[in-house]
């Protein structure tokens, strides 16, 4: 027997999940913040006793989570001190020194993590090539990290100047640190993301160190836990590029975690364009605390070495935060089920970002929330299957949801609680749509037209209504979306990427140099793979990062093998890159590279995303119930249907509600569901 248990901690919701030889059992349980892995206990246990089997027959536990995206959203990590080079410690806060936003005279910038009076120059220089000009002042680190330390300060980021060429200086900064105070956590800027340009590294060395301390915790406490519950197994860990890493990795680079819940999605849904094939899908994640959208083109997530926490304007470039990690590149914006509405100045429904999470929750709850969020409208509305919410586990208290809808929107806007709700779920609807069509933009594509493949705890409520703004007139809902992104998990391989900035212009490449580089890069990747599964075959992914001469930014530049480094067919590869992207090349121009990336992974198993799950075999009927539903201009009395009990082929028209455990669909007037002969649920708007 083959028992696999998959988890994702989210900001509101915790999901758990139990593979036992393709059988799936899940669950949902809130979110503990003050120890996460309590919840985490709580739903292992529930899985436990649910599938029958004991905790030491577990083989695997893979896990992703959002708390380090939440942290950095909500600026709740760690207290963190910057070393940085001598006259550099404030490029933290001059950024880029552009405006994202050309015409806003009010322009509101992300306030750095680390406050002035903690951003530390420090005597010490390499030139760009990596010769050392001016020497580390050893006592000067002393003295200053022990007043740091006395002020608080828990966690380290250390950013010098061109340390991604020679790394001498932080490697001794860290040492000395370490002698003094063993305690304080360090981030290196060489280890955590070795890349030219000073401003995105700084930035995500200082992310790294501001989340390391939480993320440190958080995995040392559920490990713990599951040992001492007898799950005595490898624990792998989800990485935002949609891969699985060690948990020393984890530790180390937690950073690299900050959309590790969301990338499980992102696999969940390219797997499944890639069993349909579907040549472009639109991914849709939306739980309790945020929304996450995504491309998916060719059953492959779109790729990227940078992205942006929390964007503030408009999911505008360069509103937020960024980092250069190996990412699936979506988009993500507080809207989720938790996020609260509010009336503003001018008399205009704002929703979110603020999220009353698991504590203490949407007013319907019943745990003290006072503040009316979406999953308080879509309560009021009738979207939701009452007793199955949370695998009825818990019960929905819909006055209460109805009062604060009308506090604070029905009153100050004179509606009625039904268009209240109503507005606040328009709301949202819409700022995911503009987000999306936002997102896909800076790609140079569209969203109209594409099949949307909807999961997480909310996504199916609101899939129908985004999909008609979209214009989009498919909708695939895999089972078990509720859970969609442990679910991921369960497809996702082992790999791990590392990135190496080599400057050098084609004209002068040194292919022995550059050879020599990316055995290194080998050796590292491919003993994190192999740290993780010591003896299952690997394949290799090879990327240069290429640019013409002059031009700021470079393209991903895909390299079949390290025995392809001629400059005749690199210049093939980029211009062939080029060309997809910008409909042209540039004649005679020279070409740059800058960095190289290598990521090695197990060898991919061709297996389905298709799994089985416990149904209910002995009850036929499948309407369980109805429920008064509002549309926006008047209410009815729906069907409910259970999903467990549709069957293959199985049909039905909207409106009316699909209820599973940890979610339910909403299907609309006009609209008809059917369910696949992989259990997805496929539903066609219509009018």
């Amino acid at each position: 027997m083959s028992a696999r248990l998959a988890v994702d901690i989210g900001g509101t919701f915790t999901d758990v999940v139990l593979d036992v030889d393709g059988t799936l059992t899940t669950t949902k349980v809130l979110t503990t913040y003050v120890d996460p892995a309590e919840a985490v206990m709580q739903g292992v246990d529930q899985v436990l006793s649910a599938a029958g089997i004991e905790p030491g027959e577990i083989s695997i536990v893979l896990h992703g989570t959002t708390l380090a995206t939440n942290a950095l959203i909500e600026r709740q990590g760690a207290k963190t001190a910057l070393l940085a080079t001598a006259g550099h410690r404030d490029a933290l806060e001059m950024a880029l020194e552009n405006r994202f936003e050309q015409y806003d005279v009010n322009i509101d910038r992300p306030a750095p993590l680390v406050a002035r009076p903690w951003r530390i120059g420090i005597e010490q220089r390499h030139a760009a090539d990596g010769v050392e000009l001016v020497a580390l002042n050893e006592a000067q680190i002393v003295d200053t990290v022990a007043e740091l330390v006395d002020d608080g300060v828990e966690s380290i980021a250390v950013g010098y100047l061109h340390s991604y060429a020679c790394d001498d200086h932080e490697l001794r900064t860290a040492e000395i640190i370490a002698a003094h105070h063993p305690g304080v956590t360090v981030s290196l800027s060489a280890l955590v993301c070795p890349e030219i340009r000073e401003y995105e590294r700084l930035s995500t060395t200082v992310a790294n160190a501001y989340v390391k301390p939480l993320m440190s915790a958080s995995l040392h406490s559920l490990s713990e836990q599951l040992q001492a519950k007898g799950i005595v197994c490898q624990l792998l860990m989800m990485t935002s590029g949609g891969g699985l890493t060690t948990l020393d990795v984890a530790g180390q680079f937690p950073i690299r975690l900050v959309e590790s819940g969301p990338a499980g999605g992102a696999i969940l849904a390219g797997r499944i364009a890639r069993d349909r094939g579907l040549a472009e899908v639109l991914s849709f994640d939306m739980g309790g605390t945020t929304a996450k959208i995504c491309l998916i083109d060719g059953a492959e997530p779109l790729h990227s070495r940078s992205f942006e926490v929390d964007r503030t304007y408009r999911f505008k470039k360069g509103s937020g935060l960024p980092v250069r990690i190996p990412v699936i590149e979506m988009v993500e914006i507080g809207a989720g089920g938790g996020s609260i509405a509010r009336v503003d100045s001018m008399r205009r429904i704002l929703v979110g970002p603020e999220s009353a999470g698991s504590e203490p929750g949407p007013a319907c709850y019943g745990r003290g929330g006072t503040q009316a969020t979406v999953t308080d409208a879509d309560a009021v509305l009738g979207q939701l299957a009452l007793d199955y919410f949370a695998a009825g586990k818990m019960q929905l208290d819909t006055t209460a949801a109805a009062a604060v809808v009308k506090d604070a929107v029905g009153e100050p806007l004179q509606l009625s609680v039904h268009h209240a709700a109503y507005t606040i779920t328009e709301v949202v609807d819409e700022n995911m749509a503009s987000a999306a069509r936002a997102h896909a933009s800076e790609w140079g594509k569209s969203v109209a037209g594409r099949t949307l493949v909807a999961f997480g705890g909310a996504a199916p409520l609101h899939a129908a209504r985004l999909a008609r703004k979209l214009k989009v007139e498919e909708i695939l809902i895999p089972p078990g979306a509720g859970v969609g992104s442990a679910l991921g998990f369960l497809l996702a391989p082992i790999k791990f990427e590392v990135v190496r900035s080599h400057y050098m212009r084609l004209s002068e490449f040194d292919e022995q140099a550059v050879l020599a580089m990316l055995q290194d890069m080998r050796v590292e990747a491919t003993s994190v793979v192999r740290a993780a599964v010591p003896d299952a075959p690997v394949t290799e992914h090879l990327q240069a990062y290429m640019r013409y001469q002059g031009q700021g930014y470079e393209v991903a530049v895909p390299i079949e093998s390290s025995q392809q480094l001629a400059v005749a067919e690199l210049r093939d590869h980029f211009e062939l890159a080029y060309r997809s992207l910008y409909g042209r090349t540039i004649p005679n121009m020279e070409i740059e590279i800058l960095s190289w990336t290598v990521a090695v992974r197990v060898a991919e198993t061709d297996h389905p995303a298709q799994f089985k799950f416990v149904t209910d075999t002995e009850t036929q009927e499948t309407q369980v119930g109805s429920v008064d539903s509002f549309d926006g201009s008047a209410s009815a009395q729906v069907p409910i249907y259970a999903r467990d009990r549709l069957r293959p082929n199985d049909l039905v028209n909207g409106p009316c509600l699909v209820a599973e455990d940890q979610t339910t669909s909403v299907i609309p007037a006009g609209a008809t569901a059917e369910v696949l002969a992989d259990g997805i649920l496929r539903v066609v708007l219509g009018g």
